[in-house]
């Protein structure tokens, strides 16, 4: 007799003996005699945890999970992938995903690889054992591990990602997967969704490595600067046809007359990437479009790795601003859509913008510039030394020990900046630099981040956290007043300042920006060492 039989039992020996009419503890019996029938139909099997240190020396790269296991069984004390009949849905449901792992960006093979295919031997499927178990949930924590945690915090820290991470329990995340367990093979509780746009991609580009790549290199001829529509040359029909691979052109008429055809492709391939529509085919172009297939696949994977890192509750936000700094743009997110897209101004190599995250809380209109210590000793002191009027010719004065630049059109942050306090110092502003927006690589500030768009950027926060009274010519007011004025922001905006070299749409068409700080290679030499 089963704990539960034996409990009824005595339930109804109670009511009977009492001769209370028992209504409750009826429907409590009803209840109990129904778990019975569907445990001593399902046949659960407690689980042996004298068995985990056995298990563990016999397969030792499991190690890792051990504690993640023992609580795993702490909370569920019996099989979850067994039951008296052997091994359940689930289980074949998770093994499929885990032999798939390759198309989620992951080059390693989940170890004991033979041993655990065994246990899905047709012959195998009806066994119940603790070492059948124990695999299975090894293979469940090494898979989510990979495909939804990625590295560790700690070296992703070290790769100067300074973005926050979730702490994630794959523990209580299975409750929510023996609930659903199709949620595992969509994947999309748990991963930020840029990756899933990211996985199509990538199985766009690999089509396109098992068909040959892009095919012959372009030529491009020593004596030729560029290439304009109504040229003729070889290196063509060489574009037409890589450009047709990657979907930038939907025939490929072969000829090598440069024609209305091609400038179309050619100026969507610019505007995918974030450069100029000018239809003009340079040395610079042909040197991208001759980046093989196989370094693509590369950059993309990389990229998919930083989608692990980022809160998949970033999809559900009612609001933020994020910075991608490889492709110098600023994105206004409301409600999940871009309400305004910016060009920005980033940090040299020298002066790294840092990849972080903060909470805007005020914009200063006409603000003053403070500068910084490293910048006042290396530029601004060596510059007085030469002439002692600079300070005044440049609108500046000195406070104390530092040095402020006074609000006004010649201020180097403009007219307004953006202000998310961090221990980096950085914030969004204006600059009175705009010629510097007009170029394709942007990497010339300080480490801070010129806007493009400040005016409008100012105008829809207001709009959205002001007053009614805050409107367009408001905001022109308050930036050009010649006197610092504040506006605070109630509820704080999250900003996102990121680095993806790059990006998918929900069609998996992939833009790819330049590494400007160099991070990809050290990533991809650390995560895909056996990727080509």
């Amino acid at each position: 007799m089963t704990k539960f039989q034996l409990r009824s039992l005595i339930i109804i020996l109670i009511c009977s003996l009492t001769s209370i009419s028992c209504k409750e503890e009826k429907k409590e019996v009803q209840k109990i005699i129904t778990v019975a029938e569907v445990n001593e139909e399902v046949k659960i099997i407690p689980i042996d945890t004298t068995k985990f240190d056995t298990f563990f020396k016999k397969y030792p790269k499991f190690g890792e999970f051990e504690s993640d296991i023992r609580k795993l069984y702490n909370k569920y004390d019996h099989h979850i992938w067994q039951d008296g009949k052997g091994l359940v849905e689930f289980a074949q449901i998770l093994h499929n995903q885990t032999h798939q792992i390759h198309e989620e960006g992951i080059s390693d093979s989940i170890p004991y690889d033979d041993v655990i295919n065994s246990l899905f031997y047709e012959e195998n499927q009806n066994k119940s054992d603790i070492n059948t178990e124990l695999l299975i949930s090894s293979m469940y924590f090494y898979y989510t591990k990979k495909v939804y945690g990625g590295i560790d915090k700690e070296t992703s820290t070290e790769l100067g990602w300074y973005l926050p991470r979730e702490n994630t329990s794959y523990v209580a995340h299975l409750d929510t997967l023996i609930a659903n367990p199709n949620l595992i093979k969509e994947g999309k509780s748990k991963s930020f969704s840029q990756y899933y746009n990211l996985k199509k991609g990538l199985k766009k580009y690999r089509a396109i490595e098992q068909g040959g790549g892009w095919g012959a290199s372009i030529t491009f001829e020593k004596e030729l600067k560029s290439l304009k529509i109504g040229d003729s040359a070889i290196a063509i029909s060489q574009i037409r046809t890589r450009l047709f691979k990657e979907g930038y052109l939907e025939n490929n008429s072969e000829e090598n007359t440069y024609d209305d055809e091609l400038i179309t492709g050619i100026n969507k391939y610019k505007k995918k990437h974030n450069k100029k529509e000018d239809g003009l085919i340079s040395k610079s172009l042909i040197k991208e479009l001759n980046i093989p297939v196989e370094d693509r696949i590369k950059t993309i994977l990389v990229n998919m790795e930083r989608c692990r890192w980022v809160t998949p509750k970033i999809d559900t936000a009612k609001e933020y601003i994020a910075v991608n700094i490889p492709s110098y743009r600023l994105h206004y997110f409301i409600d999940g859509e871009a309400s305004l897209i910016s060009r920005v101004v980033v940090g040299k190599k020298l002066n790294e913008t840092v990849i972080f995250s903060g909470e805007m809380s005020y914009i200063a209109f006409s603000p003053y510039w403070n500068i910084p210590s490293s910048i006042l000793e290396n530029e601004i002191k060596p510059k007085v030394a030469k002439d002692e009027n600079y300070l005044s010719k440049h609108n500046m004065e000195w406070v104390g020990n530092r040095v402020r630049q006074k609000p006004g059109g010649s201020n180097a942050l403009g007219l307004v900046k953006f202000i998310f306090p961090n221990s980096n110092n950085i914030y969004l502003h204006d600059t009175p630099s705009k010629s510097l927006f007009n170029k394709e690589g942007r990497a010339f500030s300080h480490g801070c981040i010129r806007v493009e768009s400040a005016r409008e950027l100012a105008i829809a926060i207001t709009k959205r956290h002001g007053d009614d009274d805050w409107n367009a010519k408001k905001v022109d007011k308050a930036m050009h007043a010649n006197k610092e004025n504040i506006f605070n922001i109630k509820n704080k905006i999250p900003v996102y300042i990121a680095y993806f070299t790059a990006w998918a749409d929900k069609d998996g068409n992939v833009a790819f920006f330049d590494d400007v700080y160099k991070h990809d290679d050290r990533l991809a030499n650390l995560l895909y060492k056996t990727e080509k």
